[in-house]
Parts: structure tokens; C-alpha cells; sequence
């Protein structure tokens, strides 16, 4: 298993990639981190994550968008 400690269960968050163990997603942690906050805030403020847990989840979500292709639409005014 490439990435141990993200979990995905049906039960929690709905199936969202969560830190094992908690309800903590990888979602929330790209936006603590875009939002400005370090590995090490994110630690401090959470002390049950590790900055493993949470290195991993920013490489889970870097390798999820790896082949992701983004295709902008237009859409007609016509009627």
C-alpha cells in the first residue's frame, strides 16, 4: 500500500480520503495548507497527527491529480 495511512471508508465523511484513525480528510489538510498553515501548525494544533500522516496526504492528493485533465467548456447564448 503506497499511502498506509489515508484511509477511505464508506462510514466516515462519506468516503472521503481521511488520515487513519480520525475524520481528519485530505481535503481539510490542502486547505489548512492553502490557507497558509505549515505542516508543523497543522501538528501543533492536532497533536494526534503526524507530520507523516500528514506529508502523506498531500502526496496522496498530488498523485490523485497526476493524470487529471481539466477541459474548459463554453457555452452558447444561442437560444
Amino acid at each position: 500500500m503506497k499511502y498506509p495511512l489515508i484511509v477511505s471508508d464508506v462510514d466516515i465523511l462519506g468516503g472521503k480520503p481521511c488520515i487513519k484513525g480520525t475524520r481528519i480528510s485530505v481535503q481539510l489538510i490542502l486547505e489548512w495548507i492553502a490557507s497558509g498553515a505549515t505542516i508543523q501548525d497543522i501538528v501543533s494544533k492536532y497533536p494526534h497527527l503526524s507530520v507523516e500522516s500528514i506529508q502523506q496526504a498531500i502526496l496522496y492528493a498530488s498523485d490523485a491529480m497526476k493524470n487529471e485533465i481539466i477541459i474548459e467548456v463554453q457555452h452558447s447564448n444561442a437560444a
